[in-house]
């Protein structure tokens, strides 16, 4: 059963939370975020992204970095621009994207649950990234961006959420991407039991993003005692039937040698290809569609070559384009490390990836999303998925509350 804990959260002061929230810090680069922080001056990205306030050119993985991250956090401190709730809390988080609404509870999850595999993991690490996560951790000694944890919802949490979520939000904004967001703190004590006595019963949490930072964070947690508080790290939980899952999309800019239609036809062995006229995103499973010289086309996979639906890694249609397209057609052997390949997250159409591969008269792939199904199926086989599987949003905003240790 997973340790999911209430915890006194540090918070912006509620008319400074919308300025205060910031993106993720590795969605953007330093660019983006200098322009973000010039409309915000008291954003977290300036402890998250550090490179905002420094030279050009300076190393984001040297000391003038972490030794920034501490100063700029220690300002938000200093200034009562983050302050401390007195009595452990969850905070209730709803995210809005369109029509779809998300509600999760921040916490802490366990560093002993995630050596114990009770927090299950779908993806490798990069040592580099771990350490970087780390040292940036132990310079703010704060969790900053909280870990996307899944879990299989319970009628019980549901319950529990949605009569704190009837009432009025303490934090209410809609951030420039359009994105709403909504904090609910809860330190009612009967309802905070309650909540954590749910979670008691809750077999196993599912990484669905930042598998890095639960890495770092675990590995600092690593010695600490049950009670300590370094054994512990921000996460936000969702019911796996509240998350909505995006394609990540590809585009290949190198064509290996084949025209267009040599391609075509080296196609034909494994899928049924169709021209269409409008652009559509793919409906079913083993169906891709695909932009190839200025021309949609619906690509449908032959039933002899349909994959062992008792694998759960085969069977993902990122892994059917990988093991039948992108290695032996397009000569991605290991999409972790081949430079002529483009992920794109299906938040930015259809027509983006057209405009990509027409600037290199290359070709680009349309894919149905990964499911939660899917993802919860090899995280308890404990399998990995294909690199850029998943593209979750809307993307959880770092700074609404921050864990301490």
């Amino acid at each position: 059963m997973v340790d999911f804990r209430a915890f006194s959260g540090w918070r912006p002061q509620t008319d400074k939370a919308a300025e205060v929230a910031a993106v993720p810090y590795d969605v953007v680069n330093t660019e983006e975020a200098r322009a973000l922080v010039s409309e915000a001056s008291d954003s977290l990205l300036r402890v998250t992204r550090p490179d905002v306030d420094l030279p050009d050119g300076t190393s984001l993985y040297g000391a003038e970095a972490y030794n920034g991250a501490q100063a700029a956090f220690e300002r938000l401190l200093s200034e009562n621009v983050i302050v401390q709730d007195s009595a452990p809390h969850y905070y209730a988080y709803a995210q809005q994207m369109g029509d779809h609404r998300q509600i999760g509870l921040v916490g802490l999850a366990s560093a002993a649950d995630y050596w114990a595999d009770r927090i299950k993991k779908h993806e490798f690490t990069r040592p580099t990234k771990e350490e970087d996560r780390m040292r940036h951790i132990e310079a703010v000694r704060a969790h900053l961006g909280p870990v996307f944890l899944a879990y299989r919802a319970q009628e019980e949490i549901d319950a529990l959420l949605g009569r704190v979520t009837d009432q009025s939000a303490e934090v209410d904004f809609v951030a420039p991407d359009g994105i709403r967001h909504q904090v609910w703190p809860i330190s009612d004590v009967a309802t905070v039991s309650a909540l954590t006595q749910a979670f008691s019963s809750v077999d196993a949490l599912y990484i669905a993003d930042g598998h890095h930072r639960a890495a770092a964070a675990s590995r600092i947690g690593r010695d600490a005692e049950a009670s300590d508080a370094k054994g512990h790290f921000l996460a936000v939980v969702f019911p796996d039937s509240a998350l909505k899952i995006l394609p990540y999309n590809r585009v290949v800019h190198d064509l290996q040698g084949r025209t267009p239609e040599s391609f075509r036809e080296a196609l034909q062995e494994n899928f049924s290809i169709e021209e269409i006229d409008v652009a559509e995103e793919p409906a079913d499973r083993y169906h891709f569609t695909m932009y190839l010289d200025e021309q949609w086309y619906q690509l449908v996979l032959r039933e002899h070559v349909l994959p062992d639906a008792n694998d759960p890694v085969a069977r993902l249609d990122v892994s059917v384009l990988q093991d039948l397209v992108l290695a032996p057609l397009l000569g991605v052997a290991d999409p972790r490390t081949a430079e002529h390949i483009d992920f794109v997250g299906g938040i930015r159409g259809l027509s983006e990836l057209a405009r990509r591969a027409d600037a290199t008269q290359g070709v680009a792939f349309a894919l149905c999303p990964t499911t939660l199904d899917d993802l919860m199926a090899i995280a308890d086989a404990g399998e990995v998925m294909p690199p850029k599987s998943t593209w979750f949003e809307p993307k959880l905003r770092s700074g609404l509350v921050i864990s301490r240790f």
